[in-house]
């Protein structure tokens, strides 16, 4: 029996039709990706076992049952408000919570503890969004929809690459874009991505260098006569200074060349139906704010907002970080979109709720709340499905902070994170497919999350963990909530009871929905008003959100350009993993794009630093460290540097890139700055490499080690500062003791040793040792384990010959390797749709594309001689 719910990973919001089995396809019906998925939806079902599950409530790393576990939590942070103060206790909440689960946790905290000390990981992803719609639309509202991605005849993507970060959108535009080959795509990010071969025009912009580049396109759109006079004097207050402000900036402080400025502001200036999409390049800065409102004054200048196929778009990173934005879970919000700061607000939520008290005052965003862990102004902490000890900035510090709170809980899926493995209490939550709810994705759309599966263990949705939990602090009345539906009623009720204060977020038409019609609530976008029809777009006609009704332009300054002399590291995702891989590292396909932390740099700045390929690179900012394996490519400029985040301490010895990415934060959002570290870099100076595979899990050893998930078991790529071990003790620390046969070669003139491991006649483990990197064939290797390989054949690390060798994977989908690919191109296929029909590269999410485009030019198809 199949089941139609949503995907759990970014907020494009896909509709997915899973079963049971774990076979898992995209919902044609769905208005988010009519189908559609990318490698990590379609890998779903890989995800689901229970393998490393957390299944029990645990006190100090002893199991317990939920009433000992509940009643201590009730009593400890019960204890700790009454020692101390309603401010010295703390929830870190995550855009992986549904709605209902929301709900209930910020209701708790702001209404029932009386504090505002909830934050979320959406602070890392969205706040500077939420603070630039704020300033400049009155409201946290998203003005338009997905349709306007095929509609607009000129997209501009600012700091996204959509292409591995939101795959089914890039999809969606790349469809439009081959159906009407006249629309224009500008990319607007300093290195060149994926996402940049579908573009007319890349704009290789500075580190910051945006709000110089909307400035530059503010005044450029004054001067040529391009405002809407009409629209302006009707809907927008502060024109003239934020003009005054944009003619006094540089547009070469962008980075960008004369020529290319031209080329830009001529394109978005002539061009009625644009889109602006932006994304982290924008947010995670000390200047986010700013660089949102520098792209909505474009808008706002020329009316070009609320109409199809024109406006500003923010693309948001998580399932629901929308929905939290709705129930008020950042620290400076309160549900419904409404303000902690107004006191009329907060008497209406207060007297909806019947609450003893209200925060009257915003609480401690994410890195403020840390810092105060650290310094002991937090007692007792709520982590609930998220992993700060490695997605913030300062992760090491963020770690430490932790460890000082007096009590801390962690709700998660998982027995072991980052975070889970400093907590006083485990609380097991219930997963992706076990649990039910709502989610909001980035064009304001309501979705489902229906169970496909049995709840496993003791395992309980969020939402009844906080209810049983404050009904032990005390609050039985308000926190009796029996099943999500009840929670989801609430929340639409209390929409309705706000509408006099005329806010954007309106679901009243669905706070008298049954059980039953909850269970089948159809994908719906809001608002849903009680009566009439919502409106799909807003701000055409205008009806902004502050008290005057109209909008707010600002004058904005440029950064002062960052300092030489240390490296801009850009942070940011892979293609196949999300997060911190506590769900994608389960999967041995979205493993094998990019299997090891990695950092790219520019082959100038490898050479200055002394880094070879695939050496690996040492970066520091002063405090921590990070060991990272170099990929040097002219993708990044001269002077900056990109790693992926997902790397944690239990699968990489070295620990994760947010270590040496510093706390900065932009002044409004209180959004950290991570992707602007500044870090040295050298070389690691290892004395050996290795790679290793087994049929069984691998354990951390030595001073460079990451692991991974592989089709026949793990993997790990090795490497040591010191004269190596003897290889079979290396293999036993990194696999257990080894009880069956060991097989060693070991060549002199090379230096490299060899090492397999057999039992009852099965290869289980093979060592590959080095002075060098290994170079070897690492899917022939990993495809040998479990089979009755002979020795000599396995060591050899590559196929034999007449064996198919498939390669490093390309196409993580349809597990297409490099191999199979040169072999399709050397056989007649001169295309990226030649490629596809032959291997099935591309041709389900399509975010390979770009690297199959790359493959041909660099291997001709061979024609026979005439």
């Amino acid at each position: 029996m199949s089941t139609c719910t949503t995907c759990p990973y970014c907020g494009v919001g896909c509709g997915i039709i899973a079963s049971p089995d774990g076979s898992i396809k995209g919902d044609p019906t769905h208005p988010a990706n009519l189908g559609r998925l990318c490698s990590k939806g379609s890998a779903l079902g890989e995800t689901i076992d229970l393998e490393g599950r957390l299944l029990t409530p645990m006190v100090d790393g002893v199991e317990t049952d939920w009433d000992e576990a509940t009643a201590l939590v009730a009593r400890k942070f019960s204890e700790t408000i009454r020692d101390h103060s309603r401010d010295s206790v703390a929830f870190y909440v995550s855009g992986q919570l549904l709605t209902e689960d929301y709900y209930v946790a910020n209701k708790l905290m702001k209404g029932f503890i009386g504090s505002a000390n909830i934050d979320t990981n959406s602070r890392l992803c969205m706040a500077s969004s939420v603070a630039g719609h704020k300033r400049a639309l009155g409201a946290d509202t998203v003005p338009g929809t997905y349709e306007d991605l095929e509609e607009a005849d000129l997209i501009v993507l600012v700091g996204s690459n959509l292409a591995w970060c939101h795959p089914v959108l890039h999809q969606r535009i790349a469809a439009a874009k081959e159906a009407r080959p006249e629309m224009r795509i500008v990319n607007i990010d300093p290195r060149r991505t994926a996402t940049s071969h579908l573009a007319d025009l890349h704009l290789s912009i500075a580190p910051d260098g945006d709000v110089a580049l909307f400035n530059g396109l503010l005044a450029h759109l004054n001067a040529t006569g391009r405002v809407n006079r009409a629209y302006v004097n009707a809907h927008v207050t502060g024109f003239d200074i934020a003009v005054e402000a944009a003619r006094a900036t540089d547009p070469a402080a962008s980075g960008l060349s004369a020529d290319d400025l031209a080329v830009f502001y001529s394109m978005w200036a002539s061009t009625g139906k644009v889109v602006t999409v932006y994304s982290q390049g924008v947010n995670q800065s000390a200047c986010g704010t700013d660089k949102v409102n520098a792209i909505l004054n474009c808008h706002l200048a020329t009316g070009r907002i609320g109409r199809p196929g024109m406006g500003p778009f923010s693309v948001t990173g998580q399932p629901n970080a929308m929905g939290g934005r709705e129930v008020g879970g950042l620290a400076n919000m309160l549900a419904n979109h409404l303000d902690i700061e107004n006191a009329d607000h907060r008497d209406a939520v207060q007297g909806f709720w019947a609450s003893p008290t209200m925060c009257t005052a915003p609480g401690l965003k994410a890195v403020d709340l840390f810092q105060a862990c650290a310094d002991g102004r937090i007692k007792a902490l709520w982590v609930m499905s998220t992993n700060p000890a490695v997605s913030l900035p300062d992760a090491q510090g963020v770690a430490d902070a932790i460890a000082n709170v007096p009590f801390t809980v962690v709700s998660d899926i998982m027995a072991r994170t980052d975070t889970g493995d400093l907590a006083d209490v485990l609380l097991p939550a219930a997963a992706w497919g076990e649990k039910s709810g709502t989610v909001t994705n980035s064009e304001r759309r309501i979705s489902r999350q229906r169970p496909f599966l049995p709840m496993p263990g003791q395992a309980r949705p969020d939402w009844q963990i906080i209810s049983e939990v404050a009904r032990a602090m005390g609050w039985e009345k308000a926190f009796d909530y029996t099943s999500p539906a009840a929670v989801f009623r609430e929340h639409a009720q209390l929409s309705a009871a706000m509408r006099p204060f005329g806010r954007d977020f309106d679901i009243s038409g669905l706070a008298s929905l049954t059980d039953t019609e909850y269970n089948a609530l159809e994908p719906v976008q809001w608002p849903v008003p009680e009566t009439g029809k919502g409106q799909r777009r807003f701000f055409a006609d205008g009806g902004f959100f502050h008290a005057d009704g109209k909008a707010r332009m600002l004058p904005l300054t440029a950064p002062n350009a960052l300092e030489d002399g240390t490296f801009h590291l850009n942070t940011g995702r892979n293609r196949d993993q999300w997060h911190t891989m506590t769900r994608t590292g389960k999967s041995p396909r979205l493993g094998a794009h990019l299997a090891e932390p990695y950092v790219e740099i520019h082959p100038e700045d490898a050479k200055k630093v002394g880094l070879g390929t695939a050496e690996l690179c040492i970066l520091s900012d002063g405090h921590n460290t990070t060991i990272l394996r170099t990929l040097p490519t002219d993708r990044v400029a001269r002077g900056t540097l990109f790693a992926p985040m997902h790397w944690t301490r239990q699968v990489s010895a070295s620990g994760p890139v947010n270590a040496v990415v510093q706390a900065g934060t932009d002044p409004v959002s209180g959004q950290p700055a991570l992707k602007f570290g500044r870090v040295s870099a050298q070389r690691f100076a290892a004395r050996w490499y290795g790679f290793a595979t087994s049929a069984t899990e691998m354990h951390l050893h030595g001073d460079y080690c990451a692991v991974a998930r592989t089709e026949t078991g793990w993997q790990a790529e090795l490497a040591g500062l010191t004269d190596i071990e003897e290889p079979q003790d290396l293999l036993s620390k990194l696999v257990g003791p080894l009880a069956g046969s060991i097989s060693v070669v070991s060549d002199g003139a090379t230096g490299m040793q060899r090492v397999a491991h057999h039992a009852d006649g099965r290869l289980t483990a093979l060592l590959f040792l080095a002075p060098e990197p290994v170079q070897l064939s690492r899917a022939h290797a990993v495809a040998a384990i479990g089979q009755a390989s002979p020795a000599g054949a396995a060591l050899a690390g590559r196929a034999a010959g007449g064996q198919a060798d498939s390669g490093p994977t390309v196409c993580a989908c349809m597990s297409v390797g490099l191999h199979d690919l040169k072999r399709a191109i050397a056989d007649g296929a001169a295309s990226v749709d030649a490629l596809g029909q032959c291997t099935g590269a591309g041709t389900n999410c399509g975010a390979c594309k770009p690297e199959l485009a790359a493959l041909l030019p660099a291997h001709p198809t061979t024609v026979a001689a005439e």
